[in-house]
């Protein structure tokens, strides 16, 4: 078999077309690929729960202290990343847990139980627990009817309010009998009567009324009067009582006046965990404006949750019958959760010490909190 001779310049044209058909093909293969795999990684996941003012929505869009650090600290990594939303500190937690996330974050307060579970940067806010209680603190109408009604004050109203009644009638059928003057109908006798009674029970003077019998008439006026006096002070006297006791005993400036008395708590908090071991009477609650609903309706006495959350909570609501009290207790601080043994862990606590160290902390502290924080 007789080979063809080729020059040296076919041969070169050769090697070019073999070149650019594997090139093409090349080209062909990489555009079948899966784009995800080659030169383009994935959006991080980053876990976010609602906590004014760490974390705030606003139509559709998240701000707050924790979001503007990572929001910084993402553009300087030039990271690309979404955000998911949760409702519970719980549920962020045990999705980060899962790895469902690769980052998460709100005022997550770092501890020993939780750092088992996941990862947590160094810690970039310092924090600690509140109580927030209603502001009539225990004397709003109900609880003052309450207290009446234990000290046994409600029988004895009742009994004024039977003598009141029965004073009314019999007033009613004396002036008929006696007095010409009298109203001729039944219904307008038994009111000037009613008025009669109750001017002399609440200012202890009674209108101007004809003195029907001389001297013994007026010394009954008089003793009439006196027993007005007499009920009026019993009433404004037992009412003020009751009230000074429920001031006295319903007031709560710390932890100490929660014993056996029902307290709200965050599901899935650390205040949570705080309250158990402590042995109060815990009830949970998904978020802050249901345990202040429970604390205006009276199902709670107090709310414990972070100092600040609540703080700023108060401040934001100034409609709220509502305050922080008491001092600052069980101090914590708060940090980012990644998934356990997470690639990012170092780098993202690499990136918030630099955030610490360049000031950039504490000016978001100032933009939420003022200079005072």
């Amino acid at each position: 078999m007789k080979i063809p001779f080729l020059s040296h310049h076919q041969f070169g044209r050769r090697i070019a077309q073999a070149r650019l058909f594997g090139l093409v093909a090349l080209l062909m293969l990489l555009a079948a690929l899966p784009q995800t795999g080659y030169g383009k990684e994935p959006p991080l996941t980053v876990g976010v729960l609602v906590s004014p003012p760490f974390v705030m929505k606003s139509d559709g869009a998240f701000t707050g202290l924790a979001i503007d650090l990572w929001e910084d600290l993402a553009a300087e990594k030039q990271w690309v990343f979404e955000y998911k939303e949760y409702g519970t500190f719980r549920d962020l937690l045990s999705a980060t847990e899962s790895g469902s996330l690769d980052v998460a974050m709100t005022n997550l307060t770092i501890t020993q139980q939780r750092a088992l579970k996941v990862d947590f940067t160094q810690p970039w806010f310092d924090g600690g627990m509140r109580l927030m209680v209603s502001s009539d603190q225990g004397t709003g109408f109900q609880s003052v009817l309450k207290g009446l009604a234990q000290a046994g004050f409600i029988t004895a109203y009742a009994w004024i309010a039977f003598v009141i009644l029965f004073t009314t009638v019999v007033l009613t059928l004396f002036d008929r009998r006696f007095d010409q003057s009298f109203p001729a109908r039944w219904r307008d006798g038994v009111a000037e009567s009613f008025y009669t009674v109750m001017s002399v029970v609440t200012s202890g003077r009674a209108p101007a009324r004809k003195n029907l019998f001389g001297w013994l008439g007026r010394i009954w006026q008089g003793l009439w009067l006196v027993c007005g006096v007499g009920i009026l002070a019993f009433v404004t006297s037992s009412v003020t009582s009751v009230m000074t006791t429920l001031a006295i005993s319903n007031q709560i400036n710390s932890v100490d006046d929660l014993k056996g008395r029902p307290v709200g708590v965050l599901i899935g908090t650390v205040e949570e965990d705080y309250a158990r071991k402590q042995g109060l009477a815990m009830r949970s609650y998904a978020s802050l404006d249901k345990a202040t609903a429970a604390l205006d309706n009276g199902d709670v006495v107090a709310v414990i949750a972070d100092a600040p959350v609540l703080e700023y909570y108060v401040y934001s609501n100034p409609g709220l019958p509502v305050k922080v009290v008491g001092r600052l207790f069980e101090r914590d601080k708060y940090g980012f959760a990644l998934p356990l043994q997470s690639e990012l862990s170092r780098e993202v606590t690499l990136a918030v010490l630099g955030a610490v160290d360049e000031g950039k902390v504490e000016a978001f502290k100032t933009k939420y909190f003022g200079l005072g924080q």
